[in-house]
C-alpha cells in the first residue's frame, strides 16, 4: 500500500469513527464525499439500518462560521418551528425539513482530536437535487419551494435566531472590502479584468439599494435562508415535486428579497455558475416567470406592496454582488471560495456580471412580469 492509500484508508477510517458518534442505531457501512458545496466538507452516511439508511456527516468550515455552535441552536430553532407548523396544519403534498442528529450523549455537535466541528443532519430520502434547470417545469417547483420555506417561519420572529453570517448579503459591506482588496492588490490586466473592473465601477451607487429601503423602514426584517441557489432544493425522485429546501447554515435574520434575488439568479441561467464560456450567459425570463408563479402561490401570504416594488432590483443586485465577492475573491488570492484553478474565481465573476447585464438589459419584461403576479 503506497502512503497515499494509507492516508486514504486512515481518513476513511477516521470518518467512520466520527459518524458513529452520530448513530443511535445501526452501523455505519460506508461514507463518502456528498454534494458540491463550496464551504463546508459534506459525506453520505449509509448504515445497514432497518429505519433510517442515510444521514448526511458534515465538517463546518469555521474558518466561515466562527460561531458554529449558534448555526445549531438556530438550526434546532427554526426546524422545531416549521415541524410544529406542519403538525397544525399538515399540507397535501410531501415536505421534509432536515432534521438535527444528536450524539451519543445528546449534543448536537461533535468535536475532534483537531478541535474540528462535526454535525449530522437527516437525509431526505427518495430525492434529488440539480445544479441547472433541466426542464421548464422545475422552475415552479424551485419557487414553490423557497415561498413553502419563507411562508413556514414567517410566523417566527426573527431575533429568534442569531446573526450567524454578520455582514452576509450586504452589499455595500462587500463593495467596502472589494475596494479594500483592490486598493493593495496589483493585478496582471488583462480584458477581462478590466471588464470586470468597469462593470463593479459603474454600479457603486446601486449597491445600497435595498439596505437603504430596509433603514427607511420600508422593507421589514424577516428570516431568510441565505442561500437558495437551485441545488439547495431537493425534488422527489418519483413525483418530481419540491419536498424539501437543504442548507441551513445561513438561514438568519435579513430581507426575504435577497432569497428571492438568489433563487432567480441562480435559477434564471441555463449555462449555470461554472460554465468556461460566460459570453453567452443569459437571463431567462420565461423560466423568471415560472419561478416567481411558484413563489407567489405561496408567498402572498406574507408580501406587502413595498415587497413587489424592490423585487426587480433584487434579482439584479444579488447577481452583482456575487460577481462582485468572486471577483474580491479572485483579487485576494482565492481565500474565501474553493477554486480549482487560479482563474476560477475571475471565470465565475464573469459569469455573474454577464447574467447582470442581461437582467438590467430586460428590465422592462422582468417588471412587468412581477407586476401582472401581485
Amino acid at each position: 500500500m503506497n502512503i497515499t492509500e494509507n492516508l486514504k484508508t486512515q481518513a476513511t477510517d477516521n470518518l467512520v469513527a466520527i459518524a458513529n458518534q452520530f448513530t443511535l442505531q445501526g452501523k455505519v457501512t460506508s461514507v463518502q464525499a456528498f454534494g458540491s458545496g463550496n464551504i463546508n466538507d459534506t459525506f453520505l452516511v449509509t448504515l445497514d439500518s432497518p429505519k433510517e439508511q442515510h444521514f448526511v456527516l458534515q465538517r463546518i468550515n469555521t474558518q466561515v462560521f466562527r460561531q458554529p455552535q449558534l448555526i445549531m441552536q438556530n438550526m434546532c430553532t427554526f426546524t422545531e418551528h416549521v415541524r410544529k407548523r406542519l403538525q397544525l396544519t399538515p399540507l397535501t403534498r410531501r415536505w421534509e425539513v432536515p432534521r438535527v442528529l444528536l450524539t451519543q450523549d445528546a449534543q448536537d455537535h461533535w468535536r475532534d482530536a483537531e478541535g474540528s466541528f462535526w454535525r449530522a443532519i437527516s437525509f431526505i430520502e427518495g430525492s434529488q437535487s440539480f445544479d441547472t434547470m433541466h426542464d421548464r417545469s422545475y422552475a415552479k417547483e424551485i419557487g414553490y419551494a423557497l415561498g413553502m420555506f419563507h411562508n413556514l417561519i414567517s410566523d417566527l420572529p426573527p431575533e429568534k435566531l442569531a446573526d450567524t453570517l454578520e455582514g452576509f448579503h450586504i452589499t455595500p459591506l462587500y463593495l467596502q472590502h472589494y475596494e479594500e482588496v483592490q486598493a493593495k492588490t496589483s493585478v496582471g490586466k488583462s480584458p477581462e479584468v478590466n471588464y470586470a473592473l468597469q462593470f463593479v465601477s459603474d454600479r457603486q451607487i446601486f449597491a445600497h439599494i435595498l439596505e437603504n429601503a430596509k433603514a427607511e423602514g420600508r422593507l421589514p426584517l424577516r428570516l431568510m435562508h441565505g442561500d437558495p441557489k437551485i441545488n439547495n432544493v431537493m425534488f422527489d425522485t418519483a413525483t418530481q415535486q419540491a419536498v424539501s429546501v437543504i442548507d441551513l447554515d445561513t438561514v438568519k435574520p435579513g430581507l426575504v428579497h435577497y432569497d428571492i434575488g438568489d433563487c432567480l439568479r441562480s435559477g434564471c441561467n441555463p449555462a449555470g455558475e461554472e460554465t468556461e464560456n460566460w459570453q453567452s450567459v443569459y437571463f431567462d425570463t420565461d423560466l423568471c416567470q415560472a419561478i416567481l408563479e411558484g413563489y407567489l402561490s405561496v408567498g402572498k401570504a406574507f408580501l406587502t406592496e413595498n415587497d413587489y416594488a424592490y423585487m426587480y432590483d433584487a434579482i439584479r443586485l444579488i447577481t452583482f454582488e456575487l460577481g462582485l465577492r468572486f471577483f474580491a475573491d479572485y483579487l485576494a488570492g482565492n481565500v474565501y471560495f474553493k477554486v480549482k484553478h487560479p482563474e476560477h474565481n475571475l471565470e465565475r465573476a464573469l459569469v455573474q456580471f454577464k447574467l447582470t447585464a442581461s437582467i438590467e438589459s430586460q428590465e422592462t419584461k422582468i417588471r412587468s412580469i412581477i407586476q401582472d403576479m401581485k
